[in-house]
């Protein structure tokens, strides 16, 4: 039988400190597994942090590319210096892409901004959609693509919710197409010309970017609140059954599933070393076959994961609701090192410069029936080597904690965005030349 545990400020799109419902899909423990390097590893496939392919496309998506690694290809390290903030007046669950000079961010209550990343002036007026947002903005061609669910406050048991998927000019904010439907919480996954977004109502649709126009769809059978990662012409996504699919980029067929976690997925996958890699509510960080969808190692961690891990160096850098970032082997699931944080890790850390960041959640799983660590909000930079925590920002909360571009870091906080300098800065290499 199922059983329905509340859990407070989990997700954001009930507004913060909102109950949201989850179910327990079994009674049984998680599975715990051991993998090894001999199995499904290609180690040519090793995560590197590629420069941007087009100079004015710096952090294009969520997670930086379409594998989702979060590896930034920027080499800042701190100490640094503000030298803008923007305030969101609401909360800001997901970090914010750049593009074109320019960083554009999708505040939870509807709000769309869209500033110069040198100075944090506006580049269009902030635009007010009234719908709830728990999603980054992809970025190509001069056009925004932006994912919305319900009206404001966006109430779970809604008896008709509604939401569409947005492309936008990115110099002035005006809309190019709009694909409406059901709820929309991914963060668009865009691939040759193709944007990849799951749906509340279980679908996972292939959207022609230029035109909006639906190419395919394939039904999951139960809500897909994830992000898709894509790798070698497939893309894998996960749904609220807690089932992960392998799908054809090209026609939607699927290729695989796995059913292997207990409860539900909010963690969007990572492509990496020929693996996917992706944490369960359960608590359980999990890597499968790309190739198979075979189960090759599982991590029990903590009492819940809901951020999206990141991979760099034969690691998976992964935290947990009762305040813990681990270091983990790619190949084996094996503990390197693991660090107490502050409170909750709800966002997906990121790795940049040597260093990995995590951001810090005060208030996520307040009614949780399972530990949750509460405490101080803000973001902390760990050596991805040995985990000594080398700096620390007091801004912090839901979203990954930086991205950045070849100048300068963007650290989300509670409700704020703020731009951070490196006070040494690196040496740099020759431009790469500007595309047209």
């Amino acid at each position: 039988m199922k059983r329905v545990l509340l859990i407070a400020g989990v997700l954001l799109v009930l507004g913060a400190g909102a109950a949201a419902a989850y179910k327990v899909l079994h009674h049984e423990n998680p599975p715990e597994k051991r993998g090894s390097a001999k199995v499904e590893f290609d180690t040519s496939d090793t995560p590197k942090p590629p420069p941007p392919k087009k100079v004015d496309l710096a952090w294009p998506t969520f997670g930086y590319d379409a594998a989702r690694q979060k590896v930034s290809p920027y080499p800042h390290r701190p100490p640094y210096r503000r030298t803008w903030k923007l305030v969101g007046h609401n909360a800001l669950e997901f970090p914010p892409s750049a593009a074109f000079g320019n960083v554009y961010l999708a505040q939870q209550k509807g709000l769309f901004f869209a500033v110069n990343g040198k100075t944090g002036k506006h580049v269009f007026k902030t635009k007010n959609f009234k719908r709830c947002a728990a999603s980054s903005p992809t970025l190509a061609n001069n056009t925004i693509y932006q994912s919305y669910m319900d009206f404001v406050p966006c109430q779970q048991g809604a008896s008709n919710p509604t939401g569409f998927v947005i492309a936008m000019n990115a110099k002035t904010g005006r809309q190019r197409w709009r694909f409406k439907g059901k709820p929309f919480e991914s963060s668009p996954l865009l691939h040759n010309g193709v944007l990849y977004v799951g749906s509340w109502d279980g679908n996972v649709y292939a959207i022609r970017a230029r035109d909006g126009k639906k190419l395919w769809a394939h039904q999951t059978g139960n809500r897909v609140n994830t992000s898709a990662a894509y790798a070698n012409g497939r893309i894998y996504i996960a749904n609220d059954s807690a089932t992960l699919y392998a799908l054809s980029a090209r026609t939607g067929r699927q290729i695989w599933s796995a059913s292997d976690a207990t409860e539900f997925f909010y963690a969007t996958p990572v492509a990496a070393y020929g693996r996917i890699y992706i944490g369960s509510t359960d608590g359980t960080m999990y890597s499968y076959g790309q190739k198979t969808g075979h189960l090759l190692w599982a991590k029990p961690l903590g009492t819940y994961i809901y951020s999206s891990a990141a991979v760099y160096q034969r690691r998976v850098f992964a935290g947990t609701y009762d305040g813990r970032l681990y270091s983990l082997d790619a190949a084996t699931g094996d503990t390197r090192w693991v660090r107490s944080t502050p409170s909750a890790v709800h966002g997906s850390p990121v790795v940049m410069g040597g260093l990995v960041y995590a951001a810090d959640c005060s208030s996520c799983g307040s009614a949780a029936s399972r530990n949750v660590k509460h405490g101080a909000e803000g973001v902390e930079a760990y050596d991805i080597r040995n985990g000594h925590q080398v700096w620390h920002n007091g801004a912090g909360k839901f979203a990954s904690p930086i991205i950045a571009d070849e100048d300068r870091v963007y650290l989300t906080g509670r409700d704020q965005l703020f731009a951070l300098e490196p006070v040494k800065k690196p040496k740099r290499k020759a431009k790469p030349h500007r595309s047209p």
